[in-house]
């Protein structure tokens, strides 16, 4: 498989909350290696507070002091927290745990004058195919913290040895020069990388929707992506748990064509953060599912230097 080929599945893939469609080579593993601890980029200033839980009754208000009226928070920013980790397992046809997905919500602060999340998601193949094929990628997301529309997305990329990194920072006119370590990406207005739009999808209020879009761009391309409600409520089991889920039918166009490669099917949870629980990929080749599982504490875990 070729590292475009890669690159590209990985993107359509990570949209939805999972990186297993390009894993259908791959099973199980031993023991993923740790996720790569990139540094923030130059300009990100992490907020010294994120996402502040207030110590009230419910039905009580917390007072403001020094403003008469605070703007009510966003869906954004009801939906994610800083902090939040949920870890995947990929099974594809009768294969079983051939891949592992992590996604994070690493921060919130500002970068560029604006406030944004600091969204991440690493994905790993395991042995014994891991042998022939290896992949430890990382993906990097500051999008926009109300809209999560895309201002940098970071590949870091490791496959059969070899080791590519893109830094895009995005632009709608393309009279803003990208600094030196980055290439300037001429998008449509209020485009998201593929982290954004997967927490995007979590943002909506599918009680009341029954369809958004949104044009992605994924590193390489820039497509459009529309999500459509086909139920709002099955019966999910996965590794971590039974779910009540809104099942969401996701469509990929490029050029205003549908592309018939693969289809995707997202489940959320059915809960105040709209858990992304299950995606369901349907390919040429193979059927993929990506599971939510249990997380595990992680021993000595240390925080992020700065």
């Amino acid at each position: 498989m070729g590292t475009k080929m890669t690159v590209g599945i990985c993107g359509l893939v990570a949209l939805g909350c999972a990186a297993g469609a390009f894993y259908w080579l791959h099973a199980r593993a031993s023991k993923p290696l740790p996720d790569v601890v990139s540094p923030e980029p130059p300009g990100f200033q992490e907020a010294l507070l994120a996402n502040p839980q207030p110590n009230t009754k419910p039905g009580k208000s917390t007072p403001t002091v020094g403003s008469k009226k605070t703007a009510p928070p966003t869906a954004a920013e009801l939906a994610l927290k800083t902090g939040e980790v949920l870890n995947y397992t990929a099974n594809v046809a009768k294969l079983e745990d051939v891949a592992t997905l992590t996604l994070k919500v690493a921060g919130k602060g500002s970068f560029l004058g604006q406030s944004v999340w600091h969204l991440q998601a690493a994905a790993h193949t395991l042995n014994p195919l891991r042998m022939v094929f290896e992949l430890d990628d990382q993906f990097d997301s500051y999008s926009d913290s109300r809209t999560l529309a895309s201002v940098q997305y970071e590949m870091r990329l490791s496959e059969r040895g070899q080791k590519v990194k893109s830094v895009q920072r995005m632009t709608a006119t393309g009279k803003e020069p990208a600094p030196p370590d980055a290439t300037a990406a001429r998008v449509a207005p209020g485009t998201r990388d593929p982290l954004g739009l997967m927490q995007f999808l979590r943002t909506v209020d599918w009680a009341g929707t029954r369809q958004v879009s949104s044009p992605v761009y994924d590193g390489h391309k820039l497509y459009d992506v529309r999500a459509k409600l086909a139920n709002a409520s099955v019966a999910v089991g996965v590794p971590a748990g039974d779910f009540r889920a809104s099942k969401i039918e996701i469509h990929v166009f490029e050029n205003g064509v549908e592309s018939k490669d693969a289809s995707f099917t997202l489940y959320l949870a059915n809960d105040a953060a709209r858990t992304p629980v299950l995606l369901e990929a349907i390919m040429p080749f193979a059927t993929a599912r990506v599971e939510l599982v249990k997380e595990k504490p992680e021993a000595g875990r240390t925080e992020k230097p700065n």
